[in-house]
């Protein structure tokens, strides 16, 4: 294969890893042996907040009233399509049974889960529309109870938008709770009685460590890293829409990789010479953010075919993916490995970041290879059930017996021959393996 990189990242996704764990099962022993006490004492160690865990209705409330009318309709805006998306995946979730066999009936039904623990960040940015990917797919998903849990600063608590956007979506709990001390009150159960059976949402890397550590004692949305953009673009691409895209996405911060895909020698240089004016015209805290990003996580990589392009791509399996290059439909069906596909130049991850309609919750670290991200069904157990009739039992009951000898388990084996005993008491079976 021949690619040539035209600009290569001077560190990974492994880059910078040091006593993260360490850090965050110190805190998730001390907070599940502490209780509330000591989520509280975190709360104000770490974020200097002394005020309400539970958020009130009044607080909710006088958030709503601080904002704009317009404020509220962009966030209703993209509720109504967050939401609405949601709603289809979750229709597209279907009980069925059917007849196997004669007498052998299986099916599958979707059981929500009971509890969903929602991590709004509240940190560098707010982020308004992580509220809205969370406790909204978790309400169409028909979630009993979503916990939303958010950062609060110091005499200030939660932002109001977030707190607009969580309650307008429904949840049933908002959590004045950041980091670390945030998963585990959701995880373990403290101020609402209701241990989470599942933790979704982004953060910083002490919440993805933290949601790792617990994974197993509670589902996860994904396993998540820093996100990553990821443009596949041809000689017909406008330079500087990737580059505004790719600096847009860099701002998250100093550690998130940003990606072209190119089969433009021309284009891919002409991003690299516009990248740094498109940072430098971000406000401060965006620019010290994007700059590092593109500097030691940026790479511009040249492939001398859509094909070749396609199989990097898929290797490198992009939280988000645009594609501007001519025959979408073929990258379309070709592209494999992503979170989210961005097909054209008139969408962008922005879109869909913040207000039309696909989830922001998505795989990175090459995740995208074996999981899609948030979704309806992240939040629903899909469960298998199984019924017979006596009849039936003439053959599975013989075949299972037959099978679990092979294996050598013959307390199995006995389950089918005490029930051919049983049903069929004048009968003769062929139990043991030939």
């Amino acid at each position: 294969m021949a690619i040539h990189y035209l600009k290569k990242a001077a560190k990974n996704a492994t880059t910078g890893e040091d006593n993260t764990r360490e850090i965050v099962s110190t805190m998730l022993k001390e907070i599940e042996a502490g209780g509330e006490e000591r989520c509280t004492e975190y709360a104000k160690q770490l974020d200097g907040y002394e005020g309400n865990i539970v958020v009130t209705p009044e607080e909710i409330e006088a958030a709503g009233n601080s904002l704009s009318q317009q404020v509220k309709d962009d966030i209703r805006f993209s509720y109504d399509r967050v939401y609405g998306f949601a709603v289809k995946q979750r229709e597209a979730l279907i009980d069925f049974e059917t007849e196997l066999s004669p007498g052998l009936w299986a099916g599958q039904k979707q059981i929500p889960m009971q509890a969903a623990g929602c991590y709004i960040p509240g940190g560098r940015y707010a982020h308004v529309a992580s509220a809205v990917m969370s406790v909204a797919t978790a309400k169409a998903a028909g979630v009993d109870h979503v916990i939303a849990c958010s950062p609060p600063k110091a005499g200030v608590g939660c932002h109001a938008g977030i707190l607009y956007a969580a309650n307008l979506c429904g949840a049933d709990t908002i959590l004045a709770l950041g980091g670390v001390q945030g998963i585990a009150a959701m995880a373990f159960g403290l101020f609402t009685g209701k241990p989470a059976d599942i933790l979704v949402g982004p953060g910083n890397r002490f919440v993805a460590e933290a949601k790792r550590m617990l994974y197993g004692r509670v589902g996860i949305d994904v396993f998540a890293g820093p996100t990553e953009i990821g443009i596949i673009a041809d000689k017909n691409a406008d330079p500087n829409i990737i580059a505004c895209d790719l600096a847009g996405q860099a701002e998250h911060g100093p550690d998130s990789p940003a990606w072209l895909f190119t089969t433009d020698r021309a284009l891919g240089e002409k991003v690299i010479e516009l990248m740094p004016g498109y940072i430098e015209k971000l406000p401060e805290t965006a620019r010290n953010a994007a700059g590092p990003a593109w500097a030691d996580y940026g790479e511009v990589i040249l492939c001398d075919t859509d094909e070749e392009a396609a199989v990097i791509s898929d290797q490198y399996a992009s939280e988000h993916l645009e594609v501007h290059c001519d025959n979408l439909d073929w990258w379309v069906d070709r592209l494999r490995n992503y979170g989210s596909l961005f097909v054209g130049e008139e969408t962008t991850v922005t879109f869909g970041d913040k207000c039309s309609g696909t989830n922001h919750i998505l795989p990175t670290k090459g995740a995208g290879r074996y999981t899609g991200g948030l979704f309806a069904g992240k939040f629903i157990k899909t469960v298998t059930t199984q019924r017979m009739t006596r009849e039936a039992n003439r053959e599975v009951a013989a075949a299972a017996a037959r099978i679990s000898r092979l294996e050598g388990m013959e307390g199995h084996a006995r389950s089918g021959d005490d029930r051919l005993a049983k049903y069929f008491p004048d009968e003769t079976f062929e139990l043991q393996v030939k």
